[in-house]
């Protein structure tokens, strides 16, 4: 049964229909099924890597009976999918059925690239959110760090407002003009005082 903190199809049907009047018009209103919702509880890449790979090799290879059972014994499966909330729970609504210590494909259901797909896409999610979460942890201890540095803060309030003065002015458009020296004419060595000869 799934856990009570994840909304079944009923749920999420429910919650849709309510949303339609609660929500603001225009506002996008997101439909996530029973595994897409089990996916979202990994927090794991590397669990849903193994999925994928498991998925996948199911789909590009339906007959091979090799990849149509999942030993939830294994080391390498228990920390990848059986340890994981959700995993287990994921697969299971993808159509494959727990039998004793396996996963199984039922004969005649078979994985198809959707399913690997829907992997691939939390996958990205997942790293999207780490990205941010990392980005938000650089912000807030370079903001701590200025933060005790007074110096280090008005140098960086003195190079913000610079950048922003020089946008303000916008690019330079006209190149320097070489200024002419003197009147401008052609003068002889003579002209300007000087004798061709040397010494005396």
């Amino acid at each position: 049964a799934p856990p009570t903190n994840t909304p079944t199809s009923l749920h999420i049907s429910h919650r849709v229909a309510m949303g339609y009047a609660g929500y603001a018009p225009g506002q996008k209103v997101v439909l996530r099924t029973p595994c897409q919702e089990y996916l979202r509880l990994i927090k794991s890449d590397k669990s849903l890597e193994i999925m994928e790979k498991l998925v996948r090799n199911a789909a590009q290879a339906p007959a091979e009976e090799k990849f149509r059972m999942i030993r939830l014994t294994n080391e390498k499966i228990a920390a990848a999918i059986t340890n994981v909330p959700g995993a287990k729970e994921a697969m299971v609504e993808m159509g494959w059925k727990e039998e004793g210590d396996c996963l199984v494909l039922p004969t005649g259901k078979t994985m198809t690239m959707r399913e690997v797909r829907e992997l691939a896409e939390t996958r990205a999610t997942l790293k999207k959110l780490e990205d941010e979460e990392f980005k938000k942890k650089i912000a807030a201890r370079n903001k701590a760090s200025t933060a005790q540095n007074p110096d280090k803060a008005r140098l960086l309030a003195e190079m913000a407002a610079d950048r922003a003065e020089q946008k303000a002015r916008g690019p330079v458009t006209q190149g320097s003009v070489a200024v002419p020296k003197g009147n401008g004419a052609h003068q002889t060595a003579a002209g300007a005082g000087c004798s061709g000869t040397s010494g005396g």
